[in-house]
């Protein structure tokens, strides 16, 4: 179904054609960027660095590149013809009622709302299900260009106070406020130098996780070490706050801390990367009790759902690589004392609750959720029947609740929240976002199933319109992820449908190194097995094309943040793969990633080139170490953000430097700096958003010699 734009655009159309082929063909001369002699030595390896000035993001010529490069990137995106155009159909689609997150607490039902124009969603109350909705807290109100963002975290034990922390210019750095529900009044209560973790709360307050302030200047580059918890008085200053537990054995150990609905117990989950956690408890019902070791081992999860009395029920893949549930008495959670609540099943078990005295669990099936309800002892009682294949989020609650959330949602079904009767096993609909600015019944999602380089079969989303003909012809953007145990389900997104319209196909492959098919699957693609994800994804770009979906010259490749790392990887070894790349946020460094922020934390996914035998395998993928001059690769812009303090910008200022000066032909290398902005989505406001989707369709299209129609 085609739509009017709102100003006239179809007498430009063939006039422009031509244009944007002719002017995408041009050759480009880019910005010089200066070559310093730096050379490192691994393990008898030297490896050339001469662009590691570029990773002092806070110099002044640092920042002198940063303009130039921008200038740069704006000039050649300013040419083309109608990205204007793209850009206002962005704002169009995007311009809809939408709602996401409900959630209750005692009499209070919370959700998020956005009106369409809003840079950030707005977090509205009500009292019962029938009440009237008012603003909770609007984040908007917070900066000016809404860049400021909001998540609640929890409500104290009485149900009076619930927390939430802000993030500011997307940096993962964040800061924890209180709210009075009743009185929709803020709190004096103020945590800083947190990084997101949320807080548990307890009897006259709430425990949590901070990390020592870093150095000025180095707020968004340093690594994050030595975390603690602390124990919070509920209207005392964070000067004296009651410290709690630390790991100084290991600074680099990531901590997270939780509390039981009936403050009996507390825990401690100590980690070291993506693979698994210790688990450490402490009575809070006994005085002076001590914190001890409840689930040792970094090689599995243990999540403590819920616990009644001493029992403790715990989601573990722990002897089950697609998770199951297990009770185990606090006093001795020995192994050989547990005992199975709910087994391991051929689906990945992704998520379970207790609430209401039932059991919830979320599976994935393919890739998309199915979700049961048990009772305690492991009955099943039925499925949760859902509108479609998608995926369904929430289900969180208290054990006196028999009404929870959960939203829904797939490419062609937006966002709904849906309320849940557990006695009654009836989903109905609380809010339903209210998109109409496109008639999504001609538009359809199918699954295929593709086979990898070494024979295992690997799914894939394909949303387009119905009917289409393979015939090779349409504009094709691949995405995923593949790594850190992440799931990619299907999920609505409005900005899709500028392809779409335009007779293009969004496919998402669902690669090795993600935790569709459970611990085997994510493990499949880490460390020096690393390389199956990249030949995961390349297999799926070839079957687009081998089975007529489209043609080289049509399709474009996109990944995020690891997902970044991907494209990276792949335009260098498959440059001849795609026409378009888009590396977003990557990491593209693998020899220096575990010196910044955040980098310490993926050593066990990655591996280390601190490392003898990390560092063959690391350096032969490394993105950046694997440039070579005089190779024509994709056109590709790479995007990166100021305040990107989990995969720092040095990432993609090196590898996008090193690409321009190697690039043959003419297919344009750039670079997106985005201003007041952090990992991706992260703090992102929707303008930004929408700029940023604008250049990504633009660069596409133009680069595709398709002048878009809407």
């Amino acid at each position: 179904m085609k739509l009017t734009f709102p100003y006239p655009l179809s007498g430009l159309i063939a006039g422009l054609s031509l244009l944007a082929t002719t002017v995408a063909s041009a050759q480009l001369t880019y910005p010089a960027t200066k070559k310093i002699d730096h050379v490192d030595d691994y393990f008898g390896t030297k490896v050339n660095d001469p662009y590691r000035w570029l990773e002092n993001d806070t110099s002044r010529e640092v920042r002198d590149w940063e303009h130039t490069e921008q200038n740069f990137t704006e000039d050649y995106l300013s040419k083309i013809p109608f990205r204007a155009a793209v850009k206002q159909r962005l704002k169009d689609v995007a311009n809809y009622d939408r709602y996401t997150s409900g959630f209750k607490i005692g009499d209070y039902v919370f959700f998020t709302k956005s009106d369409g124009v809003q840079n950030q969603s707005v977090y509205y109350v009500q009292k019962g299900m029938s009440g009237h909705p008012y603003v909770f807290i609007d984040p908007n109100k917070l900066s000016a260009d809404g860049t400021v963002s909001i998540v609640l975290d929890g409500a104290s034990p009485d149900k009076k106070y619930l927390s939430y922390h802000i993030n500011k210019n997307g940096s993962d750095w964040s800061t924890t406020y209180i709210m009075d529900i009743a009185a929709n009044k803020k709190l004096p209560d103020s945590i800083q130098w947190m990084r997101g973790e949320g807080v548990a709360w307890a009897k006259g307050g709430f425990y949590y996780v901070r990390y020592p302030e870093p150095e000025k200047g180095k707020e968004l580059t340093a690594i994050a070490l030595n975390a603690k918890v602390y124990f919070h008085k509920l209207g005392d200053s964070q000067d004296n706050d009651k410290f709690i537990y630390a790991y100084p054995a290991d600074p680099k150990m990531g901590i997270d801390v939780t509390v039981t609905e009936d403050e009996k117990f507390m825990f401690i989950y100590r980690s070291p990367g993506s693979n698994g956690y210790d688990v450490l408890g402490k009575r809070l019902d006994v005085s002076n009790s001590t914190i001890k070791m409840l689930f040792k081992g970094y090689d599995y999860q243990y999540g403590i759902i819920d616990n009644i009395g001493d029992e403790l029920f715990v989601n573990t893949n722990d002897g089950a690589g697609n998770f199951k549930v297990i009770k185990v008495n606090y006093n001795n959670t020995a192994k050989a004392n547990w005992r199975d609540v709910i087994p391991e099943q051929k689906e990945k078990l992704d998520a379970a609750t207790i609430v209401g005295g039932k059991i919830i669990v979320s599976y994935l099936k393919d890739a998309s959720t199915k979700v049961y309800q048990y009772n305690t002892n492991g009955k099943l009682e039925h499925e949760i029947k859902l509108p479609t294949i998608g995926t369904a989020t929430g289900f969180g609650g208290y054990r006196a609740d028999h009404i929870v959330f959960y939203d829904f949602t797939s490419f062609t079904y937006p966002a709904c929240i849906f309320s849940y009767d557990i006695n009654t096993g009836i989903s109905s609909v609380f809010k339903r976002s209210e998109f109409k600015k496109i008639d999504l019944s001609a538009y359809e999602t199918e699954q295929v199933f593709y086979t990898g380089k070494d024979g295992t079969k690997i799914p894939m989303f394909l949303t387009h319109k119905k009917g289409i003909k393979l015939d090779g012809t349409h504009p094709t953007l691949l995405y995923a992820y593949g790594g850190f145990d992440v799931n990619i389900t299907p999920s609505f997104g409005s900005s899709i449908y500028v392809l779409l319209q335009n007779n293009g196909i969004y496919a998402i492959a669902n690669i090795r190194g993600g935790g569709e098919y459970g611990e085997a699957w994510h493990k499949a693609g880490q460390l020096a097995k690393k390389q199956n994800v990249f030949d995961d994804f390349i297999a799926a770009g070839d079957y687009l094309v081998n089975k007529h979906y489209t043609n080289r010259g049509k399709l474009a490749i996109m990944g995020g943040s690891n997902g970044g790392l991907l494209i990276g990887a792949v335009i260098t070894q498959r440059p001849d793969l795609c026409k378009v790349a888009f590396p977003e946020v990557g990491v593209m460094d693998m020899l220096r990633f575990q010196k910044f922020t955040s980098g310490v934390f993926w050593t066990s996914e990655y591996g280390s080139s601190d490392n003898a035998s990390d560092f063959p395998f690391l350096y032969k993928y490394s993105p950046l170490h694997n440039i070579k001059a005089g190779v024509q690769y994709p056109a590709t812009l790479v995007m990166t953000a100021d305040h990107d303090d989990r995969v720092v910008p040095m990432h993609s200022f090196k590898f996008g430097a090193t690409l321009q000066a190697a690039q043959a032909g003419p297919n344009p290398v750039l670079i997106r700096i985005s201003i007041n902005q952090g990992h991706g989505a992260s703090g992102s406001s929707l303008s930004k958003t929408i700029d940023a989707a604008a250049d990504t369709y633009a660069f596409m299209f133009y680069n595709m010699g398709i002048t878009p129609v809407f």
